[in-house]
Parts: C-alpha cells; structure tokens; sequence
C-alpha cells in the first residue's frame, strides 16, 4: 500500500517537471501573466468556474501583486493543485465562496456558488443554503467564518462532498502538456 502511494506522488513530481517545461518555455521572461496561465491550463473563456478558479489561483499566488506569476509563486500554486490536503483545498474552497473577501460567507455567497452546481440534489438552492447554515452556522449570526467552514465540512459528508472544490484541476495541464508538447 505505501508503495501505491509513493507511485502517485512520483506522477505528481513528474507532472510538476512537466509543467515547469511548460513555464520555460511559454515565460522565457520568468513572468506569467493570467491569460498565459489560463491557456497552460486550457481553460476555455466559457467556463466561468474554471475561469474563476484559475484567476483565484493567480491573483492569491501573486504575492508581490504585480500581476504577473513568478517561477517560485507558479510552483507555489502547482502544489496546492496537484498535492494540496484537505485542509488546504477545503481553504480554497471557502475563498472560492468569499466572493466578497471579507472572510465570512452569507447566504448569498452560498447560493450564488451553489446554483449552478445542484443538478443531482433534490433539494432547491434555498434549501440546500438552509441546510447548510444548519450544519454550519455554529453561532447562528447568519455568517459562516472559514473555522465553521472547515469543522462543519469534515463533520458531514454531504456537506464535504457539496463543499469542496469539485473542479478537478489535475486533469486540465495533462491534456494540455501532450497538446502543447506535440
């Protein structure tokens, strides 16, 4: 068993060194702008989700805010998609909510998130809001803070599995490494 999981984190490695390449040679400058990131994850301007997430990837990984990725801050961001833990993606997951960055979630921070994502629940987006306040909410102020955010997703599966980050961003630089390699 540990060896399995040896062989998936030298398939993580490997992509990471593929995706450096990439860097090189699409940034000989050594500065990555977001529609370069954007095109390296072949994310589609018709994806608003997936354009989101890559945006919040850039501007959070843009520590120097000069709206351009270095190699160190590109490398940074690779780690938190390809071998983040729970912890950090349920993290992103709640600045994927915060639309408003002010670290709290409202109600209609969740059901703006959550509208477009509830094809298989039977539940309307309103329920589903209620629903999770419920679980949540712990103070019952109408707020849901990132500690609530993170104990209330790892108590409830439900609520993990409608929480968390369902875009899987892994599988956007493989197709676009053999595509850019050939």
């Amino acid at each position: 068993m540990g060896q399995e999981g040896s062989h998936n984190e030298e398939m993580d490695l490997a992509q990471i060194q593929e995706l450096c390449i990439i860097f090189m040679k699409e940034c000989p400058s050594g500065a990555l702008h977001l529609h370069e990131l954007k095109r390296i994850f072949g994310v589609q301007s018709t994806s608003e989700e997936e354009s989101l997430y890559v945006e919040t990837i850039f501007h959070s990984f843009d520590t120097n805010q000069d709206n351009t990725l270095d190699f160190l801050e590109y490398v940074a961001a690779l780690h938190l998609i390809f071998r983040g833990n729970l912890e950090d993606r349920l993290k992103w997951s709640f600045k994927m909510y915060d639309k408003n960055g002010n670290g709290k979630l409202d109600r209609q921070e969740i059901i703006y998130k959550i509208k477009n994502r509830t094809s298989n629940i039977s539940m309307t987006p309103s329920e589903i809001c209620d629903r999770i306040f419920e679980l949540v909410d712990q103070n019952n102020d109408g707020q849901i803070t990132l500690s609530e955010f993170m104990e209330g997703a790892q108590k409830d599966e439900w609520l993990m599995n409608l929480l968390k980050l369902d875009i899987n961003a892994t599988g956007w630089p493989n197709h676009n490494i053999n595509r850019n390699n050939g």
